[in-house]
Formats: structure tokens, C-alpha cells, sequence
């Protein structure tokens, strides 16, 4: 009888289990790209049993009813469920808030985010979603603290000159780009292959030695996923540009007006007698800006894996015209990739990476006197585009307009040029584990490019005098070649011992060669004058003997490195670092430089003693100080080479000959770097609060300058030759860094993301060993020079004269010191008075000082992403204070427009204390000085995206994944005081590049786009 209890009461039970059980099946995937993610864990809570997820994301699993389902996977947020009932679900896992076990690059290897103890800042893959930019180096603007991206241009392919912690060098102060291991070209890349985007700003960059005193950016492209079903993404966008702001020049009437004045004050007779029926005239910056005009964008990207190999295929075409002469100035750009990685056994990996780009490439006249925008800012606006005929019209030939302002839609038109590239790099490189805790790593990487140019002038007469006619056309032609690699042969080591002391030892070397040539050459009489038939072998005018140039290089550079890093218990981290580099830029005596420096970091927040809070949950300090080198210099600065010029006699006869060239230095060395950094890294209320700070000194020593004076016996007067290069330098960059962020699920639906970073800097030049104790660059009209590089001052900061006002009255004139000595024998009423730096009761180039520096005193970014639901939404904003510019594209001839702050000038006592009164007579008030510099600060709204993507369900049944729609505008606004088109232009040079001459604009671009995975 118990038996047969005992076995109803078990089926009962069983019974009552079995109805407890419940299926749950279904997918789990990206909540931001909606792509499958294989190999999550789900497992029972407060139970040993689970399950992953297959290739295709999908997974099933038999719990108890009202079980807890935990879903987790590294890098993304654990998620939770319970089990109700039998379901079919879609599980979307976010991208964790949690940063410390970020896996970051530092050069030739990684480390956990939480034990890096170097200034380091990355941009993710998202950031460069959300910014859509044309180059990958504008996404650094206002994203990562110590960076700031100058455009040189707004031109389709225009490139962009990128500063970390400061301007350190009159040379190349450009950063070093590595690309999946190889040094590569930023501005080459298709923005949406990229992964992440690492920036070394300190001693943590020394392991790149020579190569790494300006910063080094890490790219890492995106690879596939193992057992990752094949997806496939297709990115598009569209949209018009626009110019962000005309200058406000006068109209019609304004300047008749102004005319009329000036030449009476000259005592001229006025020009325009009748006012009456001018109107606005012509307004040339309307006729040049284009309107809607078109930019388009495609990239798609194929990826996957198995258990053993992974491989990512991509392709993107970027098609734009420029908003100055629409397709005379254009850029189109096409990119291939292929990224395949396999695990040829247990021990040995194979990576490759092969990028092939090619771009076609049109450019008008810009950022000189003489540009398209330079003219269109200062031809008449009473001149009509067009002549009667339907001709292009005719810039009067007279002194009033000088001889360079001509026609900009005829200097457009009679514009042809074009510039074809084609390059190939990548990577190849081999993993082999040795034994536990071991891995030597063979990489090889390389770059080779070919660029075909081609300019045809074309037959063209601008007016009489111009000095832009063209009285016999001509056509010339480039190609250029070149190459490089670098092969990596490196070790690591990994060892824990007693399972505190965690060691990591890097030992290797890398050997880089660099070789090309290039080749021009001129055809002139090119057949019918036309674009056409504008090639070299047609162009057979005499002298048949067509003028052609060429030039080869070849350079060389040997490096072993090695690095230990040490830490307990990840509590205390250390790291020390040394390079030696050989180059063939340096001379025997120098060719040999080492490249030390040391790490470490305290994680403060692990120790005993640090209480754990709700508030602060991390905190770590960190220093680091090393010496890093530059070695982007000229070749053969240290031996002669036969590239001048020299007459011989031979029978008598005078014939053109060879002589060596600029005078050598056969002790050139690098540019030294020596950098100290000392932060905190601090994390509050759960990591949602991120807070990074960095004091930074960087010292460069030995700066390359130029044009040392010798004996004129060594015959640097010669025609070809010149003063030698020797290292005569000093600068020194110091500042703080600050970064804020904000990251949380305020809600199940509702995230935040909310970033600020701001930098303060400091420039001081400390040396120019040179005759003159300076170095000079820029021009201020068409020849004065306008910035210096000179000791107690910023770098390239603007040389000129202070001024004091206007004067009022001749009392004043009598009262104040001589300015006969900048040129004009009389000063008027009206005109600008300068200050007497000196004290000596007389103006003239004594009184020169510094009136602008070009370096801002601050910059700062602020970015936010909001995703509610579906919808998203990011704005990105930068902000630079304290830049001054020189503003150097008036040109100042009779005839010429201004710009309407001269109806503000000076017309009688007590007018106008700002402006001088309006004349053709000779006068001082265009000389340099600080009336032409202007505070470029600015804010600038970057970039604002509003996007919505479609949920799965939705979506299933036509095999999307993902389907994300977005409208944006970038380059949205810029607050400004600065008159000209771009304060946050520059040339790029360390010393004249805050010189404006008619910057053309970065568009404003309006553009809606899709992302679409399936």
C-alpha cells in the first residue's frame, strides 16, 4: 500500500514539473545594427544550466516556469528575463556603459582601458555613424580633448591638418597615422570602415620613436566576427551643399558712393558724377556660389566567419562637387577592401588587410591673391557678369583695378585641370603562439600609389595687362610614384606569477623604405586651344624641346624597440619603453638616435583603504615622460648634391651647367621630443559619469632652421644653392585637458550619451639659433612678411604695427610721433595712428610687435546622442577662443569693392574712431598692423542627425535586419565675430598659417541617408 502511494505521489509531482516547463526560443542580436551576435551566454539564474547562441544568433532552452533567463556577452550589457510561458523571443543587447575592460591599442599591442597609463582617447565606429564625414580626420574635431583639425580648404578633397597638444615644430607638425599595423594615409580612408580610432597624445606614442613626436592615431578596421552569418550592410546618404556665408561687400550704390568719396579726398575727379538708378548692382559672390549643389555616398560591406576564419568585404563610392564652380572643382572617390583573418591551426593566425583606393580630383585658384573668391570679394559690383555679346566681361585695364582682379566666372570657366590617383596598401601579418603566454608576430605592410596630373592653360586675355592673359596655351603633365613598406617582427610575453604580479614583455624590430620618382613635363600650342586635345604628345609648339622636370628619392630608417609592463594585482602599473632608430635623413654622426620613456598608473579605488561608494566607484592616477623624434625633414640635408645652377666655358662659348646646390650640414639630427603628463582617470555612480584630466608639458628641441648664414665664399649666393639647415629650435606646448561624460539608461527606452572635453594651451617659442634670432612666413599684400617664429612668443604669431585710433585733427598729427618713415610722406586727418612701441617720437619697422597670435587659448567639444525607442538624435559642436587671424583678401586698389564695415569709416572729426576715411592719395593705413586682425573665435554646431530605425518585426519578413533612416546637417552653423568665410581656416604652415586669403568655405550640407543591414 505505502508503494503504491509513494509512486502516485511521484507521478503527481512529475506531473506538476512537467507542466512547470515552459520553451523559450528566439534570437538575440545588436540594438544598435540589428546584426545576429552568435556565442552569447544565456543562463538560469541561481542554476548551473544554459545555453549560447548559434552563428545565426538564434538559440532555445527548456526552463521552469518563472525562471530568471540572464543574457551576456562581452562588451554589451547583461540582460534579464523571466520565463512566463512557451515564447518566441528577440533579445537586443546594448553596448555596455561598463569602460574598464575596454581592450584598447597602444602600438604594437593592447591593454585592459582600466591599466592604460598613457594620455589615450578613442573614437568609435558609432561617433563616425552619427558625423558622416567626408574624411575620417574631421571626426576628431571636437571628439577627442588636445586635438584640433584645421581645414585648409572647403573644396571636394581638400586636405585637413590635424594638431595634437599643440603646434611643436616649423616643420611637419602632422601626426602619425598606423593603420591595422602600417603607417598609412587618414584621408584615403572610407570613414565607415573604420572600427575605432585610437589617439596616443603622450610618451605613450615612444614606442614609434623617430616617427611618433607629433601624436600617432591608431586605425583599426572593422573585421568580421567568428561563427558570424554572413550580413550585409548597405550604408547611403544624399544630400546638397551650400556655402555657410557671404561676405558683406557693398552693393551698386555703396560703392559708387564710397568711389566718389575716395577720389575726391585724392583730389581726383569722381567717377560716378550720377547716383541715381545704380542700385545693388552685381553681386559676384552670388554668381560664383553654387546653389543644391549635389553630393552623394554609397558603401556597402560584407562580413562573416566560421569557427576559423573571419572576413570582412566592403566598397564605397563618394561622389561631390564643389560649391565654388560646381565640377571644375570636384572630388570623386572610390574604396575597396578586404579584411580576411583564419586560424591555420591551434598556434599560428594569418591576418590581411588590403585597402585599393582611387580618386579623380578638380581645384580651381583658392586661398591666394588671385583666387576665384579673391576676385569675386573685390571686383566692381557696378561691372555686369556679362558683356552684350554674351561674352565674359571685362575688368577695366585701368590703375583703379590693378592688374590681377579679373572675371571669376571667366576664370572658372577658362579653368581645366584634373588629378587621377590610384594606391594599394595593406597588411599581411602572422600570430604564432609559441608556447603559453608567448606569441611572435610577422607583419608586413605596405603602400604603393601612382598620380597622373594634368594642367592645361588655356589661350585667354582677362584684359589688357592682366597678369593672368594667356597669350600661348600650354599643358603640363606629372606622374608620380610611390612606395613603401615596413615589416614588423615582434615578441610578447605574458606572465603571471603568484597571481598578483602580472608581467608583459614586447621585444622587436622594423624595418621601413620608402622610394619613388616623379616626372613633369610642358607641350605648348596645344591644338584648338581645348581641353580636349590638351595632351603632351599633341602640344608640339617650338621649341620642340619640351621644358620637363623629375626628381627620385629613396629613404631608409632600422628600429628595435622593446617595452615591459608590470602590474600587481592590477593596483600598481608600470611601463617602460625604449626605441633605437637608424635613418639615412641624417648624417653618419647622427644617424643613430634612442628614444626612452616610462609609464605608470596607481588605481586608487582598488586599494583597502578606498571605500566603495555609490559615488566614486574608479579612480586612477597615471604620469608618464618620454623622449620621442621627428624625422619628417627634407632629404639630404647633410651632403651636396649637383641640383644648382652654374655657366661654364667651354671653346669660348658660355654653356648651362650643374653645380652642387644648397650648402650641406653634415651634423643634422632629429627634432627631439620630451613630453610629461601627469592625470586622473575617475569614474562616478556606477561608471555612468566618466571624468579624465591631464596636465601636459611637451618640449621639442632641435628644431630644423633653415637659412644659417655662412661665408659667401661657400657660394650660397649661387643661382640653386643656400644657406644650410641646421637644428637651432626650441618650443615648447603646455596645457590641461579635461573630459566629461554622461552615459545612462534613464528608462527602458530612453538613453543618454553626453560628452564635453576642453583644452587649455600654451605656445612659447625658446629658441631660434639663427643670425636674426627669428624665422619668418606669410605674406600681408603680395610681399610682407607677416609672421614669425621668434623667442617669448607663440609660434607664427603676426609681426606688424599696434595702432592707436584715428587721427581726429591735425593737432594730433602734430602732437603725435612721425609716420613718415612706413612710407607716406603726409598723414591726414582720418588716417590710422600707430603707437611708438619704442619711445623714439618716430613710427617705422622699429615699432613692429606682436599684434595676433593665431594659436587659440582654448578649444572644446560638446556632443550628444539621445535614442528614445526607434528615434535617434546627435548633435556635435566645437569651439575654439582665443585664435586671432589676419585678414588678407581685400585688395587695396581704388576700384576695388570693401566690405560694408567702411561705411563706418572716418568722414570728419568725432566719425569714427575705427575705420580711416576713404582716398586714392597715399597713405599708411595699409600697412601691416592690428586693424587687419581679427579675434577668429567661434562655436561652430558641427553636425545634427535625427534618424529612426524600424523595428524587427517589421522588417522580418523581407530579410531586414535593420532598417535606419536619417536626415541630417552638417557644418550647421558657426558663431562668430570674424568677418571672413571660415575662422577655423588655416594654411597648415606652423609659421603664417593664420593668414587668410580668402578661405574657400567648408559647405554647409544637407543630406538624408539610410542604413540598412540584412
Amino acid at each position: 500500500m505505502k508503494s503504491k502511494l509513494f509512486l502516485i505521489a511521484f507521478m503527481l509531482v512529475s506531473t506538476f514539473c512537467f507542466a512547470q516547463s515552459v520553451e523559450i526560443s528566439g534570437t538575440v542580436n545588436e540594438a544598435a545594427t540589428g546584426l545576429p551576435i552568435p556565442g552569447v551566454s544565456i543562463t538560469i539564474k541561481d542554476s548551473t544550466g544554459g545555453t549560447t547562441t548559434d552563428i545565426d544568433g538564434n538559440f532555445s532552452i527548456s526552463v521552469p516556469t518563472g525562471a530568471t533567463l540572464i543574457f551576456s556577452y562581452i562588451g554589451f550589457e547583461t540582460q534579464e528575463m523571466i520565463a512566463a510561458s512557451n515564447q518566441t523571443v528577440t533579445i537586443s543587447l546594448k553596448e555596455s556603459t561598463q569602460t574598464l575592460d575596454e581592450v584598447v591599442l597602444i602600438g604594437y599591442g593592447s591593454q585592459k582601458k582600466k591599466e592604460v597609463t598613457g594620455a589615450v582617447s578613442v573614437v568609435s565606429a558609432q561617433t563616425l555613424e552619427n558625423l558622416r564625414p567626408v574624411k575620417v580626420e574631421q571626426a576628431l574635431q571636437g571628439t577627442v580633448s588636445g586635438v584640433n583639425v584645421t581645414t585648409t580648404s572647403g573644396s571636394p578633397g581638400s586636405g585637413l591638418t590635424i594638431s595634437i597638444r599643440g603646434i611643436g615644430t616649423n616643420g611637419n607638425n602632422n601626426p602619425l597615422a598606423i593603420i591595422d599595423g602600417y603607417i598609412g594615409e587618414l584621408g584615403l580612408l572610407n570613414p565607415q570602415d573604420i572600427e575605432t580610432i585610437t589617439v596616443l597624445k603622450d610618451a605613450q606614442a615612444a614606442i614609434y620613436g623617430s616617427i611618433g613626436a607629433n601624436g600617432v592615431i591608431l586605425i583599426t578596421t572593422k573585421k568580421g566576427r567568428k561563427n558570424q552569418k554572413p550580413t550585409l550592410s548597405y550604408n547611403f546618404y544624399t544630400g546638397f551643399q551650400e556655402t555657410t556665408r557671404e561676405l558683406p561687400t557693398l552693393n551698386g550704390s555703396q560703392y559708387a558712393a564710397y568711389l566718389n568719396e575716395s577720389y575726391a579726398n585724392g583730389g581726383d575727379p569722381i567717377p560716378y558724377p550720377n547716383l541715381g538708378g545704380l542700385g545693388a548692382g552685381t553681386n559676384w559672390q552670388k554668381e560664383v556660389f553654387g546653389k543644391e549643389v549635389p553630393i552623394i555616398s554609397h558603401d556597402m560591406t560584407l562580413q562573416g566567419g566560421s569557427e576559423s576564419i573571419t572576413y570582412s568585404v566592403s566598397g564605397s563610392h563618394l561622389d561631390q562637387e564643389g560649391i565654388v564652380g560646381g565640377k571644375k572643382s570636384a572630388f570623386l572617390r572610390n574604396t575597396a577592401r578586404l579584411a580576411l583573418n583564419a586560424d591555420l591551426s591551434d598556434k599560428l593566425k594569418l591576418n590581411t588587410n588590403v585597402i585599393y583606393t582611387y580618386f579623380n580630383r578638380r581645384n580651381l585658384n583658392e586661398n591666394a591673391l588671385g583666387s576665384v573668391l579673391f576676385n569675386a570679394i573685390n571686383v566692381s559690383p557696378l561691372q555686369k557678369p556679362y558683356d552684350d555679346s554674351g561674352d565674359f566681361s571685362l575688368v577695366p585695364s585701368t590703375t583703379g583695378f590693378g592688374n590681377e582682379i579679373i572675371n571669376p566666372l571667366a576664370q572658372i570657366d577658362n579653368t581645366y585641370n584634373s588629378y587621377h590617383y590610384k594606391k594599394l596598401n595593406g597588411s599581411f601579418g602572422l600570430d604564432y603562439n609559441l608556447f603559453k603566454g608567448l606569441t611572435v608576430t610577422a607583419r608586413m605592410g605596405f603602400n604603393t600609389s601612382n598620380s597622373e596630373s594634368k594642367t592645361f592653360a588655356k589661350m585667354v586675355n582677362y584684359g589688357s595687362g592682366k597678369i593672368y592673359n594667356v597669350t600661348r596655351s600650354s599643358v603640363t603633365q606629372g606622374a608620380v610614384n610611390d612606395n613603401n613598406y615596413n615589416f614588423d617582427l615582434f615578441a610578447t610575453y605574458q606572465k603571471t606569477i603568484a597571481e598578483s604580479h602580472n608581467f608583459s614583455f614586447t621585444l622587436g624590430n622594423t624595418i621601413f623604405k620608402e622610394w619613388g620618382n616623379g616626372l613633369y613635363a610642358t607641350g605648348y600650342d596645344v591644338p584648338n586651344n581645348s581641353w580636349e586635345f590638351a595632351d603632351i604628345n599633341l602640344a608640339n609648339g617650338l621649341p620642340t624641346q619640351q621644358p620637363n622636370s623629375s626628381y627620385t628619392y629613396d629613404e631608409r630608417r632600422l628600429s628595435y624597440f622593446g617595452r615591459l609592463q608590470y602590474d600587481y594585482k592590477g593596483r600598481y602599473l608600470l611601463s617602460a619603453m625604449l626605441r633605437r632608430d637608424m635613418s639615412t635623413k641624417f648624417g653618419p654622426e647622427n644617424r643613430v638616435a634612442y628614444f626612452p620613456s616610462f609609464t605608470g598608473g596607481w588605481v586608487l579605488s582598488d586599494e583597502s583603504f578606498f571605500k566603495q561608494n555609490k559615488i566614486l566607484n574608479f579612480a586612477k592616477i597615471r604620469a608618464s615622460y618620454g623622449t620621442l623624434g621627428n624625422d619628417n625633414i627634407g632629404s639630404n640635408l647633410y651632403t651636396s648634391l649637383l641640383n644648382g645652377e652654374a655657366m661654364y666655358v667651354f671653346d669660348g662659348a658660355l654653356t648651362p651647367g650643374r653645380a652642387t646646390g644648397v650648402i650641406t650640414n653634415p651634423n643634422v639630427k632629429w627634432e627631439e621630443a620630451r613630453k610629461f603628463d601627469v592625470g586622473v582617470d575617475l569614474n562616478f555612480f556606477n561608471s555612468d559619469v566618466t571624468f579624465v584630466a591631464d596636465y601636459f608639458v611637451d618640449t621639442r628641441h632641435d628644431l630644423l632652421v633653415p637659412g644659417i648664414p655662412v661665408s659667401g665664399i661657400l657660394g650660397a649666393a649661387a643661382p640653386g644653392s643656400g644657406f644650410p639647415t641646421i637644428n637651432a629650435g626650441n618650443v615648447k606646448n603646455y596645457g590641461l585637458e579635461l573630459a566629461v561624460g554622461y552615459k545612462k539608461d534613464l528608462t527602458d527606452n530612453l538613453r543618454i550619451d553626453v560628452n564635453y572635453n576642453v583644452t587649455f594651451i600654451k605656445n612659447k617659442v625658446l629658441q631660434v639659433d639663427n643670425a636674426t634670432g627669428y624665422l619668418q612666413g606669410g605674406n600681408f599684400g603680395t610681399a610682407e612678411p607677416a609672421a614669425r617664429m621668434e623667442v617669448g612668443k607663440p609660434m607664427g604669431y603676426f609681426y606688424g604695427y599696434r595702432t592707436d585710433g584715428i587721427f581726429q585733427n591735425q593737432a594730433e598729427i602734430d602732437a603725435a610721433p612721425s609716420q613718415t618713415g612706413l612710407g607716406a610722406q603726409t598723414v591726414q586727418p582720418g588716417d590710422i595712428r600707430f603707437v611708438d612701441m619704442n619711445g623714439d617720437n618716430k613710427i617705422d619697422a622699429n615699432d613692429k610687435t606682436n599684434i595676433g597670435d593665431p594659436i587659440p587659448a582654448a578649444t572644446m567639444g560638446f556632443n550628444i546622442n539621445l535614442k528614445y525607442k526607434g528615434f535617434d538624435f546627435a548633435a556635435y559642436t566645437f569651439a575654439s577662443i582665443g585664435n586671432d587671424m589676419l585678414r588678407n583678401y581685400e585688395r587695396t586698389v581704388p576700384n576695388g569693392n570693401r566690405l560694408n564695415y567702411v561705411l563706418d569709416r572716418w568722414t570728419g572729426e568725432g566719425t569714427s574712431n575705427t575705420v580711416p576715411r576713404a582716398t586714392t592719395g597715399a597713405t599708411n593705413n595699409n600697412v601691416i598692423s592690428d586693424y587687419f586682425v581679427e579675434d577668429a573665435s567661434y562655436v561652430r554646431i558641427q553636425n545634427v542627425q535625427l534618424g529612426y530605425t524600424f523595428t524587427e518585426d517589421i522588417l522580418g519578413k523581407a530579410g531586414i535586419t535593420k532598417a535606419r533612416l536619417y536626415v541630417g546637417v552638417n557644418n550647421l552653423y558657426t558663431f562668430t565675430k570674424y568677418m571672413g568665410y571660415d575662422p577655423g581656416a588655416s594654411s597648415g604652415a606652423p609659421i603664417g598659417g593664420g593668414i587668410d586669403y580668402g578661405f574657400y568655405p567648408v559647405p554647409r550640407m544637407y543630406m538624408i541617408g539610410a542604413n540598412i543591414n540584412f
